[in-house]
């Protein structure tokens, strides 16, 4: 499991250090091994001649590369806020629904200006 998260997990050091880039290596030579499998598995299939043709490699690479770009580019992204939502909603005072109704009623019962060009007629 500690594996797992390793590769999961985003580095938080700035910059292309060592781990981060053998994250990536590993990355890659997981996804290629799985990709080779997955390909390999779907030849036997009567999809087979199908993905020897140009457009069935590039379905195939599209319903299987596109996905997984989002972990393999996990550690070279833009960085989130460190804090999460739990601290920036905690620092917010919210309105109860009887607080905000006493608000929006405060002013129902003002008058309104004087018409505009001459009233009723």
């Amino acid at each position: 499991m500690k594996a797992w998260q390793w590769l999961t997990m985003s580095d938080p050091t700035p910059g292309f250090n060592r781990t981060k880039m053998l994250r990536l290596a590993v990355r890659v030579l997981l996804f290629s091994l799985v990709a080779t499998l997955i390909s390999s598995l779907l030849q036997l299939t009567p999809v087979g001649p199908y993905l020897n043709t140009w457009w069935g490699s590039l379905l195939f690479i599209l319903a299987l590369y596109i996905p997984v770009a989002r972990y393999m580019m996990l550690d070279f992204g833009a960085r989130r806020p460190a804090g999460g939502r739990g601290v920036q909603n905690s620092t917010r005072t919210t309105a109860s629904r009887t607080e905000r109704r006493k608000q929006r009623n405060r002013y129902a019962g003002v008058k309104k200006g004087a018409p505009k060009y001459g009233g009723r007629r």
